[in-house]
């Protein structure tokens, strides 16, 4: 495997290796993608394609963004979408194409400017842009879920939350921009499979990480590496950098959906016993930990349109685990059996254990704002979509449908049912 050694002090070191008997990253480049893999493919591998970029921009070289290579029409699209990044049926697809698949760069520039973090922070715009580069492109494309558009989907939704009025008056900038960071990072260099594959599998980072929130203290070591290479905060004072660095940390490992629980009975305890001092940087702190964590998994409360594909391309991905687990004889992990686990009943159970709990809490806090009861009634509405699906799948399972996919008849019944 190669190396990606951050050099830095106090950043763990990280050799990428392979398993015992599997590089799961060269199966998922050629295996499952049916490819060799071009020269993208290949560099996006070895990890040198970061690398490339940046040392481009060190040595005064400034590439064009792909955004202004794009015809005008599509540019003023682009434009028209960003005017309206607050909405929450933004979608966050098209706005991928619009921007020739730099949805997560042309994004977070925009927010930060909007937020006025480039003016308060005095930060560089080629650094800026450097950085924002450097954590789009360890997204691996491949994936069909864990994804630089699902990072740009959570950074858009965290945007979102942030405007919420319980949350907003309390913000400062450092707050705004450590959400829109974490947003943006949280699943950087994610490799398409979850931890208790790299667990069985014996990776080299389920060692080094001792078996506990493996990939969310990955995405947070190669944050920190990436934000240290980039020297976007090098002008800071090194208490400051410091402090931005473990506070990342934090955000970032609170996605572990392990620790859901854990977050849950400590934000139902808030809640109701009226403690939360926003004032108090601890509390706002804490709360930040649970925007990022509705954002990440904000998907069952978007409109259906939107929601049904990332359900589609989650799905995917698990059962892209599924046939690797099949394919070396090992277990295969809960929902990643395409045969067993069908898109329906596995988002049901999502929505029903994971989704609604926290959103609920999140209405409670935020006084059940319009975005939150929207959020709510998509949610209610899509489980109910699902569920109907799933009944029609059951009454009809005298066909070859076992896969959880929807068929053309059920997909004309769902948009015939869909409320404007």
């Amino acid at each position: 495997g190669d190396a990606r050694v951050r050099g830095q002090t106090g950043v763990v070191s990280e050799r990428r290796g392979s398993y015992p008997f599997i590089d799961f990253r060269l199966l998922n480049n050629t295996t499952l993608s049916g490819e060799i893999g071009t020269k993208k493919k290949v560099k996006r591998l070895l990890s040198f394609q970061r690398y490339f970029h940046a040392s481009r921009l060190l040595r005064g070289i400034v590439p064009q963004a792909s955004l202004y290579l794009l015809d005008e029409d599509y540019l003023g699209q682009a434009r028209h979408m960003l005017s309206k990044v607050g909405m929450w049926d933004f979608d966050i697809f098209l706005f991928d194409r619009l921007t020739n698949g730099n949805s997560l760069v042309t994004l977070l520039c925009h927010l930060f400017n909007v937020h006025g973090l480039i003016h308060h922070f005095q930060l560089d715009m080629v650094t800026l842009h450097r950085f924002f580069v450097m954590v789009q492109e360890d997204y691996h494309s491949q994936n069909p879920y864990h994804n630089a558009v699902h990072a740009a989907d959570v950074t858009q939704a965290m945007h979102c939350y942030l405007r919420e009025p319980k949350l907003a008056n309390f913000l400062t900038p450092s707050d705004i921009m450590l959400g829109l960071i974490a947003a943006a990072a949280h699943d950087v260099d994610h490799p398409g499979v979850n931890q208790p594959f790299l667990i069985k599998t014996k990776h080299h980072l389920a060692s080094l990480y001792q078996n506990v929130s493996v990939l969310e203290n990955h995405h947070w070591r190669s944050t920190i590496g990436m934000l240290r290479e980039s020297r976007l905060l090098a002008h800071l004072p090194t208490e400051v950098t410091q402090d931005i660095e473990q506070q990342l940390g934090s955000l970032i490992l609170a996605t572990d959906i392990n620790r859901q629980n854990e977050f849950l009975i400590r934000l139902k305890s808030h809640l109701d016993n009226q403690d939360l001092r926003l004032e108090d940087a601890q509390d706002r702190h804490f709360m930040l930990q649970i925007a990022l964590k509705c954002a990440d998994i904000c998907n069952p409360c978007r409109v259906w349109g939107l929601s049904k594909q990332w359900s589609e391309r989650v799905c995917e991905e698990f059962y892209r685990q599924g046939d690797l687990e099949q394919k070396f004889e090992l277990e295969i992990s809960p929902l990643c059996n395409q045969q067993k686990d069908t898109i329906p009943s596995i988002q049901i159970g999502f929505m029903t254990y994971i989704v609604e709990p926290l959103f609920e809490r999140w209405a409670q806090f935020t006084g059940n704002t319009p975005l939150s009861e929207n959020m709510l009634n998509h949610l209610r509405r899509n489980k109910a979509k699902w569920r109907s699906l799933l009944h029609k799948q059951h009454s009809s399972s005298r066909s070859n449908d076992h896969s959880g996919q929807v068929t053309s008849s059920q997909e004309q019944t769902l948009n015939e049912e869909e409320t404007p």
